[in-house]
């Protein structure tokens, strides 16, 4: 059984959390950018994917970083410390590519996407790369892995769209001014809501700036069964939980892959609203 060892809430505003987890040997074997699948309970429970945002091999932990967004999210939300997770696989997918590079190397994050790029940073950072972290959200009460950040990377953006925290304007405005500038990056990491990731990658385009994504927000198997996180990438099909969960920004179908995002949109409302109200049940009956 996989134990819970600590539990924190990362902001209030977007029921973002925060979750260390026993896992001696995911903890061993994970590298940078690869996810876990795991379920709240194995009655016929929903398997649902999460980046692994970090781990520590000595003392057998990963941390798990996600948001109250479904049912099962809302779940694991519901855990506390000492509770035990029946059913945890991992590490997935294909870790991230990390290479020493000449030029800085810039990790953009939008809103809940900074998680998953905590661990890229450690690796590229240990590889002895300069790090640039943009981090983005709406507003300052959504923004989170600010200090964590900063502990790691040589330099920090922030900006939020209302200007409460840093710089007013979205994610792609300092990205635009590096890829102008006379030191611009050898390569541009983007993790978080399609739509930013998508121009992220119109961005560095026309600079020829090398642009990856993790297209994890897609996958729902985990395991290539479903078929359900199929993109098309350069024209070609592909499977976001086997042949990525990271591709080239530059050769993603981007419309294709957010209409597709919204196919189940309806059964995952119905199933929230589900179990929003058997959590409340449970609670009057004790």
């Amino acid at each position: 059984m996989f134990k819970i060892l600590e539990k924190r809430k990362l902001s209030d505003m977007s029921e973002t959390w925060y979750m260390k987890v026993t896992a001696p040997e995911i903890a061993r074997n994970r590298k940078a950018g690869q996810f876990i699948i795991l379920q709240v309970d194995t009655e016929f429970g929903e398997r649902i994917p999460l980046t692994i945002a970090d781990a520590n091999a000595e003392e057998g932990w990963i941390a798990l970083a996600f948001q109250a967004v479904g049912a099962t999210t809302y779940k694991l939300s519901q855990k506390n410390v000492g509770d035990e997770l029946p059913a945890l696989l991992g590490p997935l997918g294909n870790p991230s590519v990390i290479e020493k590079r000449d030029g800085p190397v810039v990790v953009v994050g939008g809103g809940f996407g900074v998680a998953p790029c905590y661990p890229i940073v450690q690796a590229h950072k240990a590889v002895g790369n300069k790090v640039i972290v943009v981090i983005a959200a709406r507003t300052k009460d959504l923004l989170i892995y600010v200090d964590e950040m900063k502990a790691i990377a040589d330099e920090v953006i922030i900006m939020t769209d209302d200007g409460s925290a840093g710089r007013q304007g979205v994610s792609t405005v300092p990205l635009k001014e590096m890829c102008e500038s006379q030191c611009p990056p050898s390569e541009v990491i983007a993790i978080g809501p399609p739509i930013m990731m998508k121009f992220c990658a119109l961005t560095t385009k026309p600079y020829n700036v090398p642009t990856t994504v993790s297209l994890n927000t897609i996958m729902i198997d985990g395991t290539g069964m479903c078929g359900g996180c199929r993109v098309s990438i350069g024209g070609e099909t592909k499977f976001v939980c086997v042949d990525g969960p990271e591709f080239d920004a530059h050769l993603v179908d981007w419309d294709n892959m957010m209409m597709r995002m919204k196919s189940f949109k309806p059964r995952e409302q119905e199933d929230f609203h589900k179990c929003k109200l058997q959590a409340q049940a449970d609670a009057l009956s004790k």
